[in-house]
């Protein structure tokens, strides 16, 4: 069977991540999206995602494929479901289609004439940005469950303090001394040659994807998870780093999300709790306004490509697009478009031929390359998003 994943209706309200990726290569829990599906169903999967991006992200289809709503988990009971999918069947979950079957001879897609089954079952689902570091406690504990089935961890070293070790796994080449690790309040993954510096805290469920890392006398709380090849320090608390990315010295990091290849800088904070307590609201691109999240604690959401210099502060519920650069004393405003240079004085246009050197300089120190394609979607997101820039 031929699996393919499509963004369906959450993708604008899953900007700036899904300016650069589809919906099914976000980051939750310990795998993105694609991974758990692709690890669950034994199969690799292709997208259906926006035009733009589909060079990058191309769509594969066969004579009988099953397309899947990728803002959906999998688990195993919606997996089963999935597999025995039959011609004119789809998986309905309340109001919205969580999979269905297709034959490429099919022009339109009518689901009057599909049998609806009806999915009865818990799921989890991300619908807005701040869902990833929302639901990342649930997702981690699934992926650690998944992960680790019927595998055997790797020693814990002697220099380890640990709480509920029955609740750690660690994978080959990783590398951790003289650490504090707390798993009694959730499950702790370390990927394949990641490393904990000595003195650091962690307090589960955190997942730290391979070849991560966590400074000296790092503190974190969960849910949090550090992407691929990605570096923290300081203090962090209910975060998401998709990957490549670096908030690598002091400063608080909190209910707050990154994509890739961002930076922050030296001694930098957001706030993730209003001085009044209320409820946070969140520049949303599908309303163009600012929208309840019904959360009280929500940090800072940063596209890909975004950095911000030393000191920088962030208020609570801070959108910060694709290839932004912050800087300066004060704090910038709450909705920083794509590409824009600048800080809390004011913000001038950040031209894709700068934003591109920067990006091609950062990606090769970690050895890999800024494409043609990459640059293209850059491309496409610096004219979509020109209506939000004072140019």
């Amino acid at each position: 069977m031929n699996y393919i994943l499509f963004d369906g209706t959450v993708r604008n309200a899953l900007l700036p991540f899904t300016f650069t990726r589809p919906v099914a290569d976000i980051r939750i829990g310990i795998l993105t999206i694609r991974e758990k599906w692709e690890k669950y169903l034994g199969y690799t999967t292709t997208t259906l995602t926006e035009e733009y991006l589909m060079e990058k992200y191309p769509m594969v289809e066969m004579e009988e494929n099953i397309m899947i709503n990728a803002s959906f988990l999998p688990n195993p009971i919606l997996i089963d479901m999935v597999q025995n999918l039959n011609p004119k069947e789809a998986i309905l979950f309340g109001e919205e289609i969580i999979a269905f079957h297709t034959h490429d001879t099919q022009e339109d897609i009518d689901f009057d004439e599909y049998e609806l089954i009806e999915y009865e079952g818990d799921v989890l689902r991300i619908e807005n940005t701040w869902d990833i570091f929302a639901k990342n406690d649930a997702a981690i504990r699934e992926d650690f469950e998944l992960l680790t089935e019927d595998r055997f961890s790797q020693p814990i070293p002697k220099s380890v303090n640990v709480i509920a070790p029955e609740n750690i796994f660690i994978e080959e080449g990783a590398k951790l001394e003289f650490v504090t690790l707390n798993a009694s309040t959730g499950p702790i993954y370390i990927g394949k040659n990641a490393e904990i510096m000595e003195g650091s805290v962690i307090r589960g469920p955190f997942a730290l994807c391979e070849e991560a890392q966590v400074k000296l006398a790092t503190k974190v709380y969960g849910a949090t998870t550090v992407g691929p090849h990605c570096r923290i320090g300081g203090e962090v608390n209910n975060s998401v780093l998709f990957g490549y990315s670096n908030k690598g010295h002091d400063g608080f990091l909190g209910n707050s999300v990154l994509g890739e290849w961002c930076n922050i800088g030296a001694d930098s904070n957001n706030s993730n709790l209003k001085n009044n307590y209320e409820e946070v609201r969140l520049w949303s691109y599908e309303t163009e306004g600012f929208a309840r999240s019904g959360l009280q604690f929500c940090g800072l959401m940063m596209g890909d490509h975004s950095k911000c210099g030393i000191n920088t502060m962030f208020n609570t519920g801070t959108v910060v697009g694709v290839s932004t650069n912050i800087f300066g004393s004060g704090f910038p405003r709450n909705f920083v478009p794509s590409f824009s240079w600048g800080g809390a004085s004011g913000f001038t246009t950040y031209i894709t031929k700068k934003a591109f050197e920067t990006a091609k300089i950062v990606m090769s120190r970690r050895h890999v390359e800024f494409t043609e394609e990459d640059a293209k979607i850059l491309e496409h997101v610096f004219e979509e998003t020109k209506k939000y820039r004072k140019e």
